[in-house]
């Protein structure tokens, strides 16, 4: 299994990554990410992701404006604000990043959801309300984290395209030091939730969490392949 680079050895994030090792690996290395790395994944394919993406994003947000409901002290409140304003400032990049691949914001806002978006962020919304700020966050933390693992898999990656990728400014993106900031972060939130939350003894259940979300978050990439001719 690849190194986990986020959180403490034997803290809550690594814990559940653990406990669901198969299945994030299947996540971080699926083989939309390989097509990704080795710059062969096909252009309809990350299309189609593009437009979804920026679809989630817009539930996302709203699962962070949940989180900062759900803060249980002022500062803690003024940090989800400010995640909450960041995440809507990159919206507007993320279509700024569909355009560069010839998709208008037009043409963003009158695509649908697909079933795999409405299944992935109404399951995160639903956990966060139905449960507690350690329930949201380890339902948000495959996302967050994933994704800088990602970009650190496909940077070890001997087969990579080191040359002419028409993916590396996504990559860039993920492997640059401000999100990799914020997925450590993200990390040490959940460590530190951990410890204050009685991590531990609900393990079960924020494992069952964690892994449901990777799962999703496999359908996710699927979706986007199966856009390939």
């Amino acid at each position: 299994m690849f190194p986990s680079p986020y959180g403490a050895p034997d803290g809550l994030t690594n814990r559940l990554r653990e406990h669901c090792a198969g299945r994030w690996d299947s996540y971080c290395w699926h083989p939309f990410v390989q097509g990704l790395a080795e710059g062969t994944l096909p252009l309809p394919a990350f299309r189609r992701y593009l437009v979804q993406d920026w679809l989630f994003l817009i539930q996302f947000a709203r699962a962070k404006a949940l989180a900062a409901f759900k803060a249980e002290s002022l500062e803690a409140m003024r940090g989800k604000a400010a995640g909450l304003n960041a995440l809507l400032a990159e919206m507007q990049m993320h279509l700024r990043y569909c355009a560069d691949w010839g998709l208008s914001e037009a043409d963003v806002l009158r695509e649908a959801e697909a079933p795999q978006t409405v299944c992935y962020t109404r399951w995160v919304l639903d956990r966060g309300m139905a449960g507690d700020i350690l329930d949201l966050e380890v339902a948000l933390a495959p996302c967050t984290i994933g994704y800088g693992e990602i970009a650190l898999r496909i940077a070890a990656h001997p087969g990579r395209m080191r040359e002419g990728n028409p993916y590396q400014s996504w990559i860039d993106t993920y492997s640059a030091p401000g999100y990799q900031a914020l997925a450590c972060a993200a990390a040490e939130r959940i460590d530190a939730l951990g410890v204050s939350h009685g991590g531990v003894a609900r393990l079960p259940v924020l494992s069952a969490t964690f892994a449901e979300a990777a799962r999703l978050e496999c359908d996710f990439w699927q979706m986007g392949l199966d856009a390939a001719p």
